[in-house]
């Protein structure tokens, strides 16, 4: 259960608020699930009753991290050893293992897969996550099943089905229907609904428009895979004379509600749509250097105004190593060594990734917010924080410097130590679950998958 009056003292307040401000010696009063002061230790506490204290000493206090892209049944797949003929590319990564992975899923895998992902989030100061799920054999009932794993842990999380038409128009509607059900659905915790379609080369026009009527009409986000891989430009090029974004700025999807994720291969064209229409993006890059299908024009998106946050895709479940790898790898692309700035790369997990998705009342750490705290503490404390936390952050922290995650108010996690379930059993009940899916995974998944058929000739 949360305190009703929670006080966190004696910290580096790194608050991510409109005028970023950083407060040294600083406290964050929590009052029912809310943040109700910040500021200063003394004036903080002065006239705060609180029902318990949490003594920050030493350590930084910033707002959870918030992951804008993952798919957290790809830990599935961690440490698999799987006898497929390598791919040449990113197309052949997806038929080769993720789509024959997809079709394996059972209902208890989704919740088991988000226990597993949930509890590494939580324990690497991530408090909130937008997942998009795949099992196109049992679809129904899978978001129930997905909620259930993330209220046991605690965690706030943006989950859907991920709609798609490679094997058929209805299949593509069944998940479309089960965020809309999803949606609908009483009591859900901290789960929320969003809609989310595949990419555009597994997505008909028809269920594109489907998806945007449904995100307008319920006022959801809606996420899109967009030109991770060569593979969906030349694919909309062949099929409709038009690159990716432009396709989908002329069907109506680019608004503030869209989240694209990835985003590698675009032109300008596409970055000025993207930035006239206010869609934001989710850039995925130790992702994209895994499939090695490219690198995302960040700096350059910045600098259109784009909104740009931050995901892991389902690889690394450790968003300090992921905002590591986003900000060295464009320093090191554009032979920068300014930017981007830590800032710039801290905002991306929080402020940015809460504009992409309308959750306002998360992201900072200002009265009137929900109170979505990490209070970290490294494991070694070599240099003081006077100087650049921002710096500090993504230079010198990783997840395990994490101490205490608070969601909502509540203490999830206390000293590294999960409070809402017993980790030993949950890791057993996990392993359990992966030992059968491997198993029904088997060591070797087909090599290829029929092509997409989507009333044109395909290119795969």
């Amino acid at each position: 259960m949360a305190s009703k009056k929670l006080l966190v003292q004696n910290a580096v307040v790194l608050t991510m608020d409109e005028k970023r401000r950083i407060i040294h010696n600083g406290a964050v009063a929590i009052e029912d699930g809310k943040i109700v002061k910040v500021g200063s230790a003394d004036s903080v506490s002065r006239g705060f009753a609180a029902d318990e204290v949490l003594d920050a000493s030493q350590c930084i206090v910033m707002p959870g991290l918030i992951c804008a892209h993952t798919h957290l049944y790809g830990i599935a797949l961690r440490g698999s050893a799987l006898n497929v003929k390598p791919p040449s590319d990113f197309l052949q990564i997806l038929q080769r293992t993720w789509w024959p992975l997809d079709e394996k899923l059972t209902n208890e895998d989704a919740y088991a897969t988000t226990l597993a992902s949930s509890i590494e989030s939580v324990m690497n100061g991530t408090t909130c996550y937008a997942d998009t799920y795949s099992a196109p054999n049992e679809i129904a009932g899978s978001l129930d099943h997905i909620s259930r794993a993330l209220n046991e842990v605690g965690m706030r999380g943006m989950i859907s089905f991920e709609a798609t038409e490679r094997r058929n128009a209805a299949e593509g509607r069944r998940g479309l229907q089960e965020n809309i059900r999803f949606k609908n659905k009483k009591d859900k915790g901290r789960a929320l609904a969003m809609i989310s379609l595949h990419a555009s080369f597994t997505v008909s026009d028809e269920l594109i428009m489907q998806g945007v009527e449904a995100s307008a009409k319920y006022n959801l986000p809606l996420t899109i895979h967009v030109s991770e891989g060569q593979n969906d430009t030349y694919h909309n090029m062949e099929r409709y004379g038009k690159r990716t974004v432009e396709r989908l700025h002329e069907i109506g999807l680019l608004s503030s509600r869209a989240v694209l994720a990835h985003c590698v291969h675009l032109n300008e064209r596409e970055l000025e749509l993207i930035s006239k229409t206010s869609a934001n993006v989710a850039h995925n890059p130790m992702s994209n250097m895994l499939n090695a299908v490219g690198m995302t024009s960040l700096m350059e998106m910045i600098e259109r105004g784009i909104n740009v946050s931050l995901g892991n895709d389902g690889y690394i479940f450790d968003m300090f190593e992921n905002m590591r790898a986003a900000f060295l790898l464009h320093r090191v692309a554009r032979r920068d060594p300014n930017r981007p700035s830590p800032q710039e790369v801290v905002e991306m997990c929080t402020v940015n990734a809460a504009k992409a998705y309308g959750l306002s009342s998360i992201g900072s750490i200002a009265v009137g917010k929900q109170a979505d705290i990490i209070v970290i503490r490294p494991a070694f404390l070599a240099t003081p924080y006077t100087g650049s936390i921002y710096g500090y952050v993504v230079n010198g922290l990783k997840g395990p410097d994490v101490r205490d995650v608070i969601i909502d108010g509540e203490i999830i996690m206390r000293g590294r130590k999960m409070m809402k379930l017993d980790i030993e059993k949950a890791e057993q009940q996990i392993l359990k679950s992966m030992d059968g899916l491997w198993r029904r995974f088997g060591s070797s998944p087909p090599a290829t998958i029929e092509p997409l058929r989507l009333g044109k000739p395909s290119l795969v």
